[in-house]
C-alpha cells in the first residue's frame, strides 16, 4: 500500500504524539454535575416503588449495574482492562447505597474517563498502523465477530492485540467490497477519529444519561432514564409529524441496527429493509456514503432524516447475510408519513376449487393498531379512525364478494392501540374476555368484549411472526384460547408483554430550578384469558413455519433482564373449539408440501448457513477463502434466480382491496406484478422509494413462502370443515362454498 507524505517513521512519531498533546490540552475528565445527586436518587426510588417487579435496589442489582454500564461502554470487550475492572470491583455492592443514600454518581464518571483514555490509545494505535502496516491476507488467522462473552485483555499489550485484529477485519471487509488501499485507509482512519470524537464530547449530562437508562435496563429492558435533553426531543417528536424514511433504529455492538419498520412509511414499503439490517453508511442524493460504523446513534438519525422529496441512500448488511462483507445498497425518498399508508388493506386470492372451479380467500394485512387519539379532533366518533372500523369495512367487501376463508396477516404488527386490539377481536367473537392485566400489587383487571355479535364467523388464519409485538399477541392469544382462528407462522411473535408509562421527575420536586428528566417505567403486565403471559414466550403458533426468524436472536427472548414467563389463573371464557379436531390432519397436509417446495427448501439451506455463522462466531480473515466463499454464494443466488424463473409457478389472480374501494361496487382490475414492475417510480421520483442495488431490487420479487402456504393450508381447512359438514347432514361432499 502507498503511504502519505511523511516517511514510516515520522508518520509513526507524528500519530503517536502529537494527537496525545492535543487532547491533554482540550479534553478535561468529566465530574458529576451539581444536580446529579438529586436526579440519580429520584431515578432510583421511582423505578423501586413504580417498577412492576417492586426490585429493591440491593448488592445484586448493583452488581448487574456496574457490569452492565461497563458493557455499555465496552461491548466487545477490548479497552477495558481487567485490572480495570479490579479496580472497578469496589463498587460492586456498593452502587446501591451510593446512589439510593447520597446520590453518589462519581463511579459513571470515573469509569467513562478511563474509557476515554483507552480509546485515546486505540486511535493512536490504529493510525499508526494503517501508516506502517502491510496488509495481507493469506494465513488461517480468523476474527472473533462477537466478544461479549470472551475476557477482557489483561495489559495494554493484549488490548494492541485485539485492536490490530478488528483493524484487520474491517480493512479486508472494505478491500473485499472492492475499496482501494487508499480509500480504505481514508475510510478506517475517519471512522476512528470519528468515534473518538464523538465520545470525548460528551458532557456530565450524557454520562449521567448512560448511567441511569443502565440502571433502568437492569429491571427490564423498556424502562429507562430520559435526560432533559431526550424528554424535549421525545415531545417534540410526539407532536410533530415524522419526515423520513419510517424506520426505528437501534446501536448493537457499534452498528445501527433497524429495530422497526414502520407500517406504510418508504423504508416498509420499498420491501428492501427489515428488522436485524444493519446500516454501515448513508448518502444524500448523488453524494459519496458516510460511514456510520461506531457512529452515536443521534447522529446517523440526523443524516437519515431530511427534507421531504428528498433522497438518502442507506447501505446495508443484510440481517439474514451469510457473510459480513455483503453490502446492499436500498435508496429511499423521505416522506411524511400518512396514517393512510399504515391502514388495513385486503386482497381476494382466488385459487383452484373442485371441478375446475375457483375459490376466492380473503387476505387482510394490518401493519399495526391505529387510532385517532387527537382529542382536540371535532369530527364525530363514527368518522376517526379506528383500525376495527376499517377491518370491519372490508370483511364486508369480501364477504360481499364469496369468501371462503380469512387470512388475517400480523406479521408486521408491532402494537399501538390496547382498546383497538380487544375490538378487533370481539368481530371474531361473540363477547368475553380478550385480555388480563396485573399491576404491581397483584390486582388483576379483566378486559372485554361486550359486543354479542360476530363480524366474520368462516374458518380463519392469523399469520404471525416474531416481529408480531404487544397488542399483536393480544389478538392472536386471545383467539388461539378460544380456538376460534389458527395461528400460523414463525416459532413465536415477540414476546412483549408489558406495558411502560413515562413520570416526569420535576413533578416530584418543589420549587426546582432544573429539569431531572423522565423514567419510563414498566408498570403492568398482559396475560391471555387463559392466564398465560405474553411476556417473554409471546404466542406459539398451531403450526410452525421454517423461517430464519426462528434461529435470529429476535423478541423479547433475546433482551437482557426480560421479565420472566408465568400465568394468572384463567379468566371466565367459553371457548368455541373450532381448531382441535382439525389440528393433526392439517400439520401433517403442511408438513407434506414444506417437505417437498422448493421455496421452503431454500429457506432451509439458509437457516443452515446463518446456523453455522452463528455458532462459529468468527470470520476467516483469509482473502482468497472470503472471495470463494462470497463467489459461491452468489452462484447459489444466481441459480435460485434460474430455477424460480424456469419453474413458471401459476401466479393465483388477485384483487387488491384498499379502504376507499371497498365502499366501491364490484372489484378492481387484477393486479398484474409485471404492470406493476413497469409502473414503479424511476430513482428520484418524489414521494416513493426508489431502489439503487439492482440485486437489492430482485429480492422484492421473492415468493412470499409463509403466505403462500398459510393459503394452502386455509385450502386445507376450509375442505376439512365441508367434509365434516356434508358428512354431520348425510349429504355427498360438495365444493368449497362461503361459510356464514
Amino acid at each position: 500500500m502507498k503511504f502519505r507524505k511523511l516517511s514510516a517513521v515520522m508518520a509513526l512519531l507524528a500519530v503517536a504524539l502529537l494527537p496525545l498533546r492535543v487532547l491533554a490540552l482540550e479534553w478535561k475528565p468529566l465530574e458529576p454535575g451539581p444536580n446529579d445527586a438529586t436526579t440519580a436518587i429520584l431515578t432510583a426510588r421511582m423505578l423501586e416503588r413504580a417498577h412492576y417487579s417492586q426490585m429493591a435496589f440491593n448488592d445484586e442489582v448493583s452488581s448487574k449495574f456496574l457490569d452492565h454500564y461497563l458493557d455499555r461502554l465496552d461491548p466487545q470487550h477490548i479497552y477495558f482492562f481487567q485490572s480495570d475492572v479490579e479496580e472497578f470491583n469496589k463498587w460492586r455492592t456498593k452502587l446501591d447505597e451510593m446512589t439510593v443514600n447520597s446520590g453518589d454518581t462519581s463511579p459513571a464518571y470515573i469509569i467513562f474517563n478511563r474509557f476515554i483514555e483507552h480509546l485515546r490509545l486505540q486511535n493512536t494505535y490504529v493510525n499508526t498502523l494503517l501508516e506502517t502496516e502491510k496488509f495481507e491476507f493469506n494465513t488461517d488467522e480468523r476474527f472473533l465477530l462477537n466478544r461479549k462473552e470472551a475476557a477482557r485483555p489483561k495489559d495494554l499489550k493484549e488490548a494492541k492485540q485485539l485492536w490490530r485484529d478488528r483493524v484487520r477485519f474491517e480493512y479486508l471487509t472494505e478491500k473485499l467490497n472492492k475499496k482501494t488501499p487508499e480509500e480504505i485507509v481514508k475510510s478506517i482512519t475517519k471512522r476512528y477519529d470519528r468515534i473518538f470524537k464523538a465520545m470525548e464530547a460528551f458532557d456530565a449530562e450524557q454520562v449521567l444519561g448512560e448511567y441511569l437508562t443502565i440502571l433502568g435496563t437492569i429491571y427490564d429492558p423498556h424502562s429507562d432514564y430520559m435526560t432533559k435533553s431526550e424528554l424535549d426531543n421525545f415531545s417534540i417528536g410526539m407532536r410533530l409529524s415524522l419526515v423520513g424514511i419510517g424506520a426505528q433504529l437501534t446501536t448493537d455492538d457499534g452498528y445501527c441496527k433497524i429495530m422497526e419498520l414502520v407500517p406504510g412509511g418508504p423504508a416498509a414499503r420499498s420491501k428492501k429493509l427489515k428488522p436485524n439490517d444493519r446500516i454501515v453508511a448513508v448518502a444524500q442524493g448523488e453524494e459519496e456514503p458516510l460511514d456510520v460504523i461506531e457512529m452515536p446513534l443521534n447522529k446517523i438519525v440526523e443524516k437519515i432524516r431530511g427534507t421531504k422529496g428528498t433522497e438518502v441512500r442507506l447501505t446495508i448488511i443484510p440481517a439474514d447475510a451469510a457473510d459480513n462483507s455483503v453490502r446492499n445498497v436500498v435508496s429511499l425518498i423521505r416522506e411524511e408519513i400518512k396514517l393512510e399508508d399504515q391502514e388495513a388493506k385486503a386482497q381476494i386470492i382466488e385459487v383452484p376449487a373442485e371441478n375446475g372451479k375457483t375459490s376466492r380467500l380473503g387476505y387482510i394485512d394490518l401493519p399495526s393498531f391505529y387510532a385517532d387519539f387527537n382529542l382536540d379532533d371535532k369530527k364525530p366518533e363514527g368518522e376517526r379512525k379506528s383500525t376495527t372500523r376499517d377491518v370491519t369495512r372490508l370483511l364486508n367487501k369480501l364477504k360481499s364478494e364469496g369468501i371462503t376463508g380469512l387470512i388475517l396477516d400480523l406479521r408486521k404488527n408491532g402494537g399501538g392501540s390496547l382498546e383497538e386490539a380487544i375490538k378487533l377481536t370481539g368481530l371474531f367473537i361473540r363477547q368475553g374476555p380478550v385480555v388480563q392485566v396485573k399491576d404491581p400489587t397483584g390486582e388483576v383487571t379483566v378486559d372485554k368484549d361486550t359486543d354479542p355479535g360476530v363480524e366474520y364467523d368462516g374458518p380463519m388464519i392469523v399469520l404471525t411472526s416474531r416481529f408480531s409485538a404487544s397488542a399483536s399477541e393480544i389478538l392472536a392469544g386471545a383467539l388461539q384460547d378460544y380456538g376460534r382462528a389458527l395461528i400460523v407462522g414463525d416459532s413465536s411473535t415477540h414476546g412483549k408483554g408489558t406495558v411502560q408509562t413515562l413520570i416526569e421527575l420535576s413533578k416530584y420536586l418543589r420549587n426546582a430550578d432544573f429539569n431531572p428528566g423522565a423514567v419510563k417505567v414498566t408498570i403492568r403486565k398482559f396475560y391471555r384469558p387463559s392466564g398465560a403471559s405474553t411476556q417473554l414466550r409471546g404466542v406459539v403458533p398451531d403450526i410452525v413455519l421454517p423461517s430464519v426468524n426462528n434461529h435470529a436472536e429476535v423478541g423479547e427472548v433475546s433482551l437482557d433482564n426480560a421479565l420472566p414467563w408465568d400465568t394468572i389463573e384463567a379468566a371466565d371464557y367459553r371457548p368455541v373449539n373450532r381448531i382441535a379436531a382439525f389440528l393433526d390432519d392439517l400439520k401433517i397436509k403442511s408438513a407434506k408440501r414444506v417437505e417437498s417446495s422448493k421455496d421452503f427448501a431454500y429457506v432451509k439451506e439458509d437457516i443452515e448457513r446463518f446456523d453455522k455463522m452463528r455458532k462459529d462466531k468468527s470470520v476467516s480473515l483469509n482473502e482468497e477463502l472470503r472471495l470463494k466463499e462470497k463467489a459461491d454464494l452468489k452462484k447459489i443466488e444466481e441459480a435460485r434466480k434460474q430455477e424460480r424463473k424456469d419453474r413458471h409457478t401459476a401466479i393465483p389472480t388477485t384483487y387488491k382491496i384498499s379502504l376507499k374501494q371497498a365502499a366501491l361496487p364490484g372489484l378492481p382490475a387484477p393486479y398484474d406484478p409485471a404492470k406493476a414492475k413497469e409502473e414503479k417510480p424511476k430513482r428520484g421520483s418524489i414521494g416513493e422509494p426508489a431502489v439503487l442495488d439492482e440485486e437489492a431490487d430482485d429480492s422484492a420479487e421473492l415468493p412470499d413462502v409463509t403466505l403462500n402456504e398459510a393459503e394452502n393450508i386455509l385450502i386445507d381447512f376450509v375442505k376439512l370443515i365441508n367434509a365434516r359438514n356434508a358428512l354431520a347432514n348425510n349429504q355427498p361432499e360438495t365444493p368449497v362454498t362461503q361459510i356464514k
